[in-house]
């Protein structure tokens, strides 16, 4: 059974469902959402195990996608989605297994293969964290340094670890997230003939490989509409790094415009 998913929305018109990536929450999209509100209804959701959402002892695609479907029919029926790295994989599999759901379909920086696990050291830095009472977000920041040298991925993560009176605690699921690590670093098997015929943008990050041309002709084997997009000095998280560049890609295709 879907388990019922924190959305938050802003905005009016035709609804665009955003999905994240591990470890983020529908908040990390807020600027994004803003500045798409005055022409979309933008629906942020926090996937299961992240952020405000409920927590369950399942993470694979297959039951995001269910949970995903549920928030759309809730908001719908069907619309336009856009999913980044892990949303991104939920939102292709929702396509490929329930195309009725999807109008458009935005995948950012991620494609329909399988990776290797190289969010692993995150997280077991994250669970090695001491939460007594009193710690500080610096201690925490410094404890994950070895294993996460980027300060911008160390803030990132740690948006996740909440302060309050008495010990800090995880807000996302953090024991069932990693061990569903091969699960979400994969993609679920599914026939050979299945595709989503309906239009579809693929956006990479310049310094990201994770859509390298490997990714490009899986993502064309299921999406055989997909158009790609590059975002110049952008990585993984194309969104955060190069706003301007990114919404100057996205916004046109779910636009319907050239």
């Amino acid at each position: 059974m879907p388990i019922t998913l924190t959305v938050t929305a802003l905005g009016e018109g035709d609804p665009l469902l955003v999905l994240h990536g591990l470890f983020g929450q529908g908040a990390n999209w807020t600027t994004i959402a803003r500045r798409l509100a005055p022409r979309r209804r933008v629906l942020l959701a926090d996937l299961r195990n992240h952020g405000q959402s409920p927590h369950a002892g399942r993470m694979d695609y297959p039951a995001m996608a269910e949970d995903i479907a549920a928030v759309i029919s809730a908001h719908g029926g069907a619309m336009d989605v856009l999913g980044h790295s892990m949303g991104g994989k939920a939102a292709m599999l929702l396509a490929l297994t329930e195309p009725a759901r999807v109008r458009r379909l935005v995948v950012v920086d991620i494609a329909p293969v399988a990776y290797p696990s190289l969010f692993r050291p995150y997280a077991e830095a994250m669970a090695a964290i001491p939460l007594r009472p009193g710690l500080r977000r610096a201690e925490a920041d410094a404890a994950l340094q070895a294993a996460v040298p980027d300060a911008g991925v160390r803030a990132f993560l740690l948006q996740n670890l909440g302060f309050g009176a008495g010990a800090p605690s995880w807000r996302c699921n953090l024991p069932v997230i990693t061990a569903a690590l091969d699960a979400i670093s994969g993609f679920p098997p599914l026939p050979e003939a299945t595709r989503w015929e309906g239009e579809a943008l693929f956006v990479a990050g310049e310094r990201s490989t994770y859509l390298d041309a490997r990714g490009r002709a899986a993502a064309l084997a299921r999406f055989p509409a997909a158009a790609f997009a590059v975002v110049p000095g952008a990585g993984h998280w194309v969104h955060a790094e190069a706003p301007d560049a990114f919404l100057g890609a996205v916004t046109p295709f779910l636009d319907g415009t050239p």
